[in-house]
C-alpha cells in the first residue's frame, strides 16, 4: 500500500527530477521568477561556510531533547517518523520546557502510529490537555488514522507526500519531518529560522508578505546540507532559540555571526555614531559620513525595511525580523457554573458538560458555560446560566441559589477570554440528563485527569480560594465568639494588678 504512494506521487514530478525519496517537493522549488538581490542572497562560498559552521556547532552546543534520542536510535522509518511528527507537532507555539514532559508521556502511551490510531479522542484529549492549541492533538490522531486506514501503517515517505495526505501537516512540519527522518534534502521555515535567516541577510521587510516568505523557502531550501538535511535545520532552529533569540541576543556566542548584515548593520551604525562624536568633539568640519553597507535597491527592495520604518539603534539586531502589526484580540465574555455536590464517597463532585466536536476546544470538557453574545445585566447573564443549567440537567435553579464568585480572564491565541464565575452548591441530585455522554459529575482527582481546558482549572482554583477565603473568615468569626463567651461582661473586668501598675504609669498625676 505504501509503494504506490510513492509510486503514484513520482508521477507528478517533473522528468528533469531525480526518482528518489529525497527528491525535491515539487511545492518547495526555487521560483526562478523571484530575483533576491545580492545583499540578500548567499554566495557559494557563503553558503559552504555556514553549512560546516553551524554543523559543527551543532554537533557540540545542540541539547539532549528526548526526540532527538528517539530520532537517532529508532531503526524503523516509520517509527522514526512518527515520533518526530508527534514531536514538531507539540512543539508548534509551545516552548520546549513544557512539551518534554507532554512529549514523554505520549510516546511511552502510544509509542507507534498504530498505537495513537487505536486509542479514542476522549484519550487523546485528556494527554493533551494543558498543552493548548487542542486542534493540533486531534489532528494527530486522525492522521495516525489515516496512516494505518489508508497508508497501510506506513508513514508518506517524502514532505510532499506528508503534507498532501496527512491532514494538518503544512509545509513546515512536513519540510521537518522527511528531513529528519529521511534524510530528504529539503529546508524548513519556522519563527526561529525566519529570526535566523532575516538577521543573517538583512530582511526588514514584513515576513508575513508572500513575497518574502518566498524568498525565505527558497533561502532555506538552497542553504540546507545535503548530507546532513536533518541536523542542519535542526541546527538552524537551535541556533534561533538558544542565540539568535527575539530581544536578547547572544552574538558573541554565534558561529555565523561574520556573515550576519544585522551584526555588521550594528557595528558600523556604532562606528559612524563615534566617528561624529569625534568629529563634533574637535569641532571639524566634514563634508559626508562614508554610508554603511546596505542594499543598492533599498529603496524599491521588497526585502528590505521599508522607507519611513526607522531604525531603532537601541534595539540592536533585534531591528529584524518584522512584521505587520498584530490584529487585535476579540473580547468575549462567558458566564460559567462550578455546580458541586457531595459525593458517595464523601468527596465534592463537580458538573462536566462536553464541547461540540468541531470549533473552539472541540471535544473538551468544561464547566456548565454560556456565551455572552451582548453586554447584559447581572440578572439578565444570572437568567441566561439558570436556563443554561436547565437545559443540561433537567432541573430548574433559581437566582438566588447562584454565588458570584468572580471573573477569570484566559488568553487564546486570538480570544480575550473573561468567565464571569458562579458557584452553586446542592445536594446529591440525579439530573434527568444524568446519563447522557455529553456530561457527567466527576471528583476533583477525575476533574484533573480530564480533557479540560486550562482556563477551567483557573476557574476551579477560583472556587477553591473563595471557599478557603470563606473557611478562613469562618473559623476567624467562631473564635472571637469563644473568647467571648469565656471573657466577664464589659465593665465588671478584673484588672491585673501588672496591667494597673502599667495604666498607673501613664496616668498623669494630679
Amino acid at each position: 500500500m505504501g509503494r504506490s504512494v510513492v509510486k503514484r506521487a513520482s508521477k507528478k514530478v517533473p522528468k528533469k527530477e531525480p526518482e528518489s525519496p529525497c527528491k525535491q517537493p515539487t511545492a518547495q522549488k526555487r521560483d526562478p521568477s523571484l530575483q533576491t538581490p545580492a545583499y540578500h542572497s548567499f554566495t557559494t562560498e557563503e553558503t559552504v561556510t555556514l553549512r560546516k559552521s553551524i554543523l559543527n556547532w551543532y554537533d557540540r552546543c545542540k541539547r539532549d531533547l528526548p526526540w532527538r534520542r528517539l530520532a537517532s536510535a529508532e531503526p524503523d522509518l516509520d517509527r522514526r517518523a512518527y515520533s518526530v511528527w508527534v514531536s514538531e507537532v507539540m512543539l508548534q507555539q509551545t516552548q520546549v520546557s513544557t512539551v518534554i514532559d507532554y512529549y514523554t508521556k505520549w510516546m511511552k502511551t502510544w509509542p507507534t502510529v498504530q498505537d495513537l490510531a487505536e486509542a479514542s479522542l476522549e484519550e487523546v484529549n485528556e494527554k493533551w490537555s494543558g498543552l493548548g492549541y487542542y486542534s493540533r492533538g486531534r489532528r494527530l490522531h486522525e492522521g495516525a488514522q489515516k496512516v494505518v486506514q489508508d497508508l497501510g501503517g506506513q508513514m508518506p515517505r517524502t514532505a510532499e507526500d506528508l503534507q498532501k495526505l496527512l491532514p494538518g501537516v503544512g509545509r513546515y512540519t512536513a519540510g521537518a519531518v522527511s528531513s529528519i527522518s529521511y534524510g530528504q534534502a529539503t529546508g524548513v521555515v519556522d519563527g526561529n529560522v525566519i529570526r535566523v535567516l532575516c538577521r543573517l541577510r538583512g530582511i526588514g521587510a514584513d515576513f508575513t508578505t508572500p513575497t518574502v516568505s518566498d524568498a525565505l523557502w527558497n533561502m532555506a531550501n538552497n542553504l540546507v546540507d545535503p548530507d546532513r538535511p536533518g541536523d542542519f535545520n535542526q541546527a538552524m532552529m537551535e541556533l534561533g532559540a538558544t542565540v539568535c533569540m527575539p530581544k536578547k541576543a547572544l552574538c558573541g556566542e554565534c558561529p555565523v555571526q561574520s556573515l550576519c548584515r544585522a551584526y555588521k548593520k550594528v557595528e558600523l551604525d556604532s562606528a559612524s555614531s563615534l566617528r561624529k562624536l569625534v568629529i563634533k568633539g574637535a569641532n571639524t568640519q566634514i563634508s559626508s559620513i562614508p554610508d554603511i553597507e546596505e542594499c543598492a535597491a533599498a529603496a524599491s527592495c521588497p526585502l528590505c525595511i521599508p522607507p519611513g520604518d526607522l531604525w531603532d539603534s537601541s534595539l540592536g539586531v533585534a531591528n529584524y525580523p518584522r512584521k505587520s502589526a498584530k490584529k487585535p484580540s476579540r473580547e468575549e465574555r462567558t458566564v460559567t457554573c462550578v455546580w458541586e455536590r457531595p459525593g458517595e464517597q464523601g468527596d465534592h463532585e463537580y458538573l462536566l458538560v462536553q464541547r461540540p466536536q468541531k470549533g473552539l476546544l472541540a471535544g473538551m470538557w468544561e464547566f456548565p458555560s454560556m456565551l455572552l453574545e451582548e453586554a447584559q445585566t447581572v440578572k439578565q447573564r444570572e437568567d441566561v446560566l439558570c436556563s443554561r443549567l436547565q437545559e443540561v440537567t433537567g432541573f430548574d435553579v433559581s437566582r438566588k441559589d447562584l454565588q458570584y464568585v468572580g471573573e477569570v480572564i484566559h488568553i487564546f491565541s486570538h480570544i480575550n477570554q473573561t468567565y464571569l464565575v458562579y458557584f452553586l452548591h446542592s445536594v446529591p441530585v440525579k439530573a434527568e440528563g444524568e446519563e447522557c455522554s455529553a456530561m457527567r459529575w466527576v471528583t476533583r482527582r477525575q476533574f484533573m485527569e480530564s480533557a479540560v481546558p486550562t482556563a477551567m482549572k483557573k476557574i476551579l482554583k477560583l472556587c477553591e480560594g473563595q471557599r478557603l477565603l470563606g473557611d478562613v473568615a469562618e473559623s476567624s468569626r467562631k473564635r472571637k465568639k469563644d473568647v467571648s463567651d469565656i471573657q466577664p461582661p464589659a465593665g465588671k473586668a478584673k484588672v491585673d494588678s501588672k496591667q494597673r501598675s502599667i495604666q498607673s504609669f501613664f496616668t498623669a498625676k494630679k
